[in-house]
């Protein structure tokens, strides 16, 4: 196994005064898996303020944990003093934590097996718990008893059905029955440790391991919305899956980023709730407006960031919307999504179509292939499809008559309908004949049907 060379020197470092030092958990589980290491953490005997006193430079990033945090150039690395931590009251901290010399100790508390062994270049592997057969297997099992590791902190309930997900390993039977005994436990874990892990989980290599998240109990918890998706039948030409395998399959066949995932998971959760049926035909009329509200809820719920929020939920808002492929239809799309995201827009309605009815996604593809096309000629030749590309501005319009206000907003939307339709409209003598005309006419502030795929 080869160690980064400055993690290589803390550890060198740290032995030749005297104390025991070794890489561990993740950095060495991925380095026997031949994958790269996202950061390299270290585990020693020496005593916080003891290393302290032997690097330069550092920051007490978890002193009380026992953790400090060692500069070496630009890179960080997390040095922890063995330790052996005390009844967990929280489900997340430990009452106390007691430092040790023992490095078997010290493994004894984490979470997996496959997270539970060290290295350094002089003892090489220590794994006292069989991680190494483990990732053989490519089993996920806890370490000692599975009821005292999801005691001691209820997020791994989770990181188990993330680590499957990440590694593509099945999960040891009795850990899975402590995670389901256990899952409600999951309550009492903040908002934004459960969001880091549900979206390590949705990125990974293996999104569709929510379902057994589902099955154990854990969605039930943290987003009981799918539990209500499985099984809901979708008798409709478009669909040969229900709801739940529709989303898995979206979920899987968009690109690995957390706001494209997030929008294929969320984007039909609003089925359920609309669905009804007409004959031997299922209807699920503005699904995708109930979908955003409830994605919405969802994301504010897990906290997160306002950015990804709004993304996601105008993504799911929108992604049923139909358009043909030609220029105007195109435009009143761009119009309605936003340039800014509608080339996400347009992988979010390829990874729908690739979850529909296998009979029907061929044309339906080419068709959308013909859209992105047409999207694509419409920016090189710099078409209007905005507000801010019209020939005149608000200023222009208040010059001309029109009152600020509702009105004036109203009157600009109307005019890039028309120069959507029209672009030779677009020029600005034009613009303000139009716009007096459209002031006139208050049927334009009737609210606009959209029409959505079922």
């Amino acid at each position: 196994m080869e160690i980064p060379k400055k993690a290589a020197e803390i550890i060198e470092e740290l032995m030749a005064k005297g104390f025991e030092a070794y890489a561990v958990g993740g950095c060495v589980r991925d380095s026997v898996l031949g994958r790269i290491p996202e950061d390299w953490d270290i585990t020693t005997s020496a005593r916080p303020e003891q290393v302290k006193q032997i690097f330069p430079r550092t920051v007490d990033t978890g002193i009380e944990h026992g953790t400090v945090t060692v500069l070496m150039d630009q890179e960080m690395f997390e040095v922890t003093t063995y330790r052996v931590d005390g009844e967990y009251e929280d489900h997340r901290h430990p009452k106390e934590v007691t430092f040790t010399a023992s490095l078997e100790e010290d493994l004894k508390r984490r979470d997996f097996t496959i997270n539970a062994m060290a290295y350094n270049p002089q003892t090489g592997l220590v794994d006292i718990f069989h991680g190494m057969e483990d990732l053989k297997r490519q089993v996920i099992r806890c370490v000692g008893d599975p009821g005292e590791r999801f005691d001691e902190d209820a997020l791994r309930i989770l990181r188990a059905i993330r680590f499957s997900a990440q590694l593509g390993f099945s999960i040891d039977e009795a850990t899975k029955a402590a995670m389901s005994e256990r899952a409600e436990s999951l309550r009492q874990v903040s908002a934004e440790r459960i969001r880091v892990e549900f979206v390590k989980l949705l990125i990974s290599d293996h999104p569709e391991r929510i379902r057994e998240a589902c099955v154990l109990g854990i969605t039930r918890v943290i987003m009981p919305e799918y539990d209500a998706i499985v099984g809901v039948a979708q008798h409709t030409p478009n669909h040969i899956y229900d709801v739940e395998e529709h989303t898995l399959i979206a979920v899987k066949n968009i690109a690995a980023e957390p706001a494209l995932r997030l929008t294929m998971l969320f984007h039909d959760f609003g089925k359920p709730v609309v669905k009804k049926t007409d004959g031997d035909r299922d209807i699920f009329y503005r699904h995708p407006e109930v979908s955003a509200k409830m994605c919405r809820e969802i994301m504010r719920r897990l906290k997160f960031d306002n950015h990804t929020l709004e993304k996601v939920y105008r993504l799911v808002k929108w992604h049923g919307l139909k358009y043909l492929p030609n220029d105007i239809s195109v435009r009143r799309a761009l119009n309605r999504v936003g340039r800014d995201i509608f080339e996400e827009f347009i992988k979010v309605q390829r990874a729908d179509i690739s979850a529909k009815n296998p009979a029907v996604v061929p044309k339906k593809m080419r068709q959308l292939s013909e859209k992105e096309d047409i999207y694509r000629k419409i920016l090189r030749r710099g078409d209007c499809f905005e507000v801010k590309a019209l020939a005149v501005n608000g200023k222009d319009l208040i010059e001309a008559g029109i009152s600020q206000g509702p009105i004036l907003g109203a009157v600009l939307e109307r005019l890039v309908e028309l120069v959507i339709d029209t672009p030779e409209f677009n020029e600005k003598e034009k613009l303000l004949e139009l716009a007096n005309q459209v002031k006139s006419d208050p049927t334009i502030f009737n609210e606009k049907e959209y029409f959505f795929e079922h």
